[in-house]
């Protein structure tokens, strides 16, 4: 082992180590080859850095629009088994806390943003906020722009 560091990095005397006598050529990396390898480390990382963060986003994203689509389902079962009506709290989804198997709500990914529902006994519509992504605000719910994933009443 030892004799393989000397052959890349010489053997700390200033002795030069090559093919042989007169050769002139000091084993080792140059200055210039190690900033090279840095640099193109420092690229990897930047971009691997990148693309975790991207995935980060697609992956809340994904988890709000299943937690959308779990809500749903909750508004849809409870209408089905209380007389073809919403929940009369819909206006700010807490009366759909029981429809849950854990017993509360869903809620955002992110601790600074929250889900949204507005709603009667006739009408729900249910909206979380999407990072970088363009949502359907438009089908069914007409809620704070492209940026959000709603859902509605199917009834």
């Amino acid at each position: 082992m030892k004799a393989f560091f000397r052959t890349l990095l010489g053997d700390g005397n200033g002795s030069k180590v090559g093919d042989g006598a007169g050769s002139g050529k000091v084993a080792g990396f140059t200055l210039l080859e190690i900033l090279v390898v840095i640099s193109i480390i420092g690229i990897l990382i930047a971009l691997g850095a990148s693309a975790y963060s991207v995935a980060q986003q697609k992956s809340r994203n994904a988890r709000r629009q299943g937690d959308m689509k779990q809500m749903q389902n909750a508004f849809e079962q409870y209408y089905a088994a209380n007389s073809s009506q919403y929940s009369a709290n819909g206006s700010n989804c807490n009366g759909m806390a029981g429809q849950f198997p854990s017993g509360s709500l869903p809620t955002d990914p992110k601790p600074s943003q929250s889900y949204t529902c507005t709603g009667s006994t006739s009408t729900y519509c249910a909206c979380a906020q999407l990072e970088s992504e363009t949502g359907n605000s438009g089908a069914g719910c007409a809620y704070g722009g492209s940026g959000y994933f709603c859902v509605s009443n199917l009834q």
